[in-house]
């Protein structure tokens, strides 16, 4: 797929689905074209978002078991999230990808997809048998799928999850879809132990009471090249999307639950600072809750600057007198 062979009005019927709402009634893949124009361009910019997950789970050094050697792509659309994932992991630590969607057209496309990118892989498609049985499924990678299951579809999901080593999911970062995830973090809390995002092993507190304005999201930042590559210019101005702006929100779970805590002064930041002219203003996750954080201008210049300029996950161990922040290490140097 390039550029010129884009096909735009298989782009224009897909994003009227999606503002519609209406993707959810049925497949709304029609033809291959389909799903490689939309790989080329709305499928890279998820792809942004996954590499930004996987990004944070290096820093915090995080690895699937050496024992989990297949992946489940549940959902696959193009299978551009289990691609990400393999090419960060490597796909010489696992045997075998299986990819699901309830479209067959997405699995075929994925399915040829991973194994252009994967010559040694083995890629196959999911049967009956293996969504229904009991088995371990080794890793499950989900994707961009809360805002359209219905309810018995997000059973089947629940059912997978309690089969895995190993749960990397990515949703859209916005408020409704965010905290439905966090409630699927509560949930899975008791069987699994929260890698990512959370710093700690708390219950959420995004669902406490009090923060129904939050929600835990975040921003990849987009490789900067595009913005001087005439072509995305056009895609973002007919999809009507700001090409800056990718928010995403996240869980990394793990069934090993003998792994060492994270520090107890570990925090994330969520969403993304503001900056004001003497300072910094966050709100900050960490085992105590939720806070907001003052960062004064002059108590770290440095650090001042690097908020609002880093591309890395923003996961710091904070020093904080109250609601300020006198200095903060990110996890990328610790």
């Amino acid at each position: 797929m390039t550029w010129t062979d884009l096909d735009w009005p298989a782009l224009d019927r897909l994003r009227e689905k999606f503002l519609r709402g209406t993707a959810v009634a049925e497949p709304y893949w029609e033809t291959a074209s389909d799903l490689a124009s939309y790989d080329f361009t709305y499928g890279e910019r998820i792809g942004w978002k996954w590499d930004h997950v996987l990004r944070e789970l290096r820093l915090r050094q995080w690895s699937p078991a050496p024992t989990t050697r297949t992946v489940l792509d549940w959902g696959c659309g193009s299978g551009v999230a289990a691609r990400r994932v393999l090419a960060a992991l490597g796909p010489q630590n696992f045997d075998t990808l299986t990819v699901w969607d309830h479209s067959p057209l997405a699995c075929d496309y994925a399915e040829a997809a991973a194994r252009a990118a994967f010559p040694s892989l083995r890629v196959a498609q999911a049967t009956p048998g293996l969504l229904a049985g009991t088995e371990p499924i080794g890793l499950l990678v989900v994707s961009h799928v809360l805002n359209e299951l219905p309810t018995a579809a997000l059973a089947s999901l629940r059912a997978l999850v309690a089969r895995a080593d190993a749960v990397l999911w990515c949703e859209p970062g916005t408020h409704a879809v965010s905290r439905h995830l966090s409630a699927l973090h509560d949930e899975f809390q008791a069987t699994f132990r929260l890698v990512a995002p959370c710093p700690h092993a708390n219950a959420c507190p995004m669902l406490a009471p009090g923060n129904e304005r939050h929600w835990c999201h975040f921003f990849a930042p987009p490789p900067s090249e595009i913005f001087a590559n005439s072509e995305w210019v056009k895609f973002g101005q007919r999809a009507g999307i700001d090409l800056r702006s990718l928010p995403y929100a996240f869980l990394a779970l793990d069934r090993r639950l003998d792994a060492p805590p994270p520090p107890p002064d570990l925090g994330r930041v969520i969403g993304s600072p503001e900056h004001f002219k003497p300072y910094a203003r966050l709100l900050n996750c960490d085992a105590t809750g939720l806070a907001e954080l003052e960062l004064p201008k002059r108590a770290d210049p440095a650090l001042f600057k690097q908020l609002d300029r880093t591309k890395l996950p923003l996961v710091y161990r904070w020093q904080h007198d109250g609601k300020k922040i006198a200095s903060g290490e990110p996890l990328a140097t610790s």
